[in-house]
């Protein structure tokens, strides 16, 4: 099911505007720009890609989402790319992508350790052989969702001149791994505010490491907000890990 966040298109074309392009962003585009075929999974409205290829990459770019408005954004963006809409389980690649890339968080919207497995090993087999794949995560150690609420809220212009407030809080009480959340919209054009619910899983770097190894790849390297490495294990805010099928 499709977060109606990434789903609805009125509310897709606002996700650039209030995710803007950040420092884990720009680690992931120096990475694609290094492989030369690369495979963007929950590619979202295709930013990573549209740049890389703008910047000159001129090998196999394939964006891959279930959702279709967020595509919708993606194809907006450029021809230049494969935009495939559906999930893992919708593509048989075999060998055939150096990179992988699950950045936005994807691998947490997945918060179920089987399905969470599954996704791994078909991007295992979507790899070369020593092909990476960078996973883009949120550290539970900072209790990133303390910090969500209205108090936080960003706005956003539409098309038309409406103005949308749009925040994220957490749903009460935090259990464990599992942060329940909802994503709220408020414009005064609007009968009533919209909202997109959804959980993130917060896995702590050692069970992340696990997973990716349980699924035959080995953690190289750990990055964090700004591109900093790190020692593996350390993890932080935004952080990227690469590791490396076997």
């Amino acid at each position: 099911m499709v977060d109606r966040f990434y789903g609805d298109l009125s509310l897709a074309e606002m996700y650039d505007a209030l995710h803007p392009w950040g420092p884990t962003d720009a680690f992931c585009l120096e990475r694609v720009g290094s492989a030369e075929s690369v495979a963007d999974i929950g590619c979202g409205t295709g930013r990573l890609l549209s740049r890389a290829r703008r910047v000159g990459h001129g090998g196999r770019l394939t964006g891959l989402d279930p959702a279709a408005a967020m595509l919708v954004q993606a194809r907006r963006r450029t021809a230049g790319v494969e935009w495939v809409l559906g999930d893992l389980d919708c593509v048989r690649w075999e060998a055939e992508f150096d990179l992988a890339v699950m950045s936005g968080q994807v691998l947490q919207l997945l918060p179920g350790d089987t399905e969470a497995r599954h996704a791994l090993a078909a991007l295992r087999r979507a790899l070369v052989p020593g092909g990476r794949l960078l996973v883009d995560t949120l550290d539970p150690a900072g209790r990133p969702w303390e910090g969500w609420g209205e108090e936080g809220a960003r706005e956003v212009v539409r098309p038309d001149g409406s103005v949308v407030r749009a925040w994220r809080e957490a749903v009460a009480p935090v259990r464990g791994e599992r942060v329940r959340y909802v994503d709220r919209f408020d414009c005064d054009r609007w009968e009533r505010a919209q909202e997109s619910r959804g959980t993130l899983r917060f896995r702590e770097a050692a069970a992340l490491d696990r997973l990716l190894e349980g699924a035959g790849f080995t953690v190289e390297e750990r990055h964090g907000p700004r591109g900093r490495a790190a020692a593996r294990g350390a993890g932080g805010a935004g952080t990227v890990t690469v590791a490396r099928r076997g």
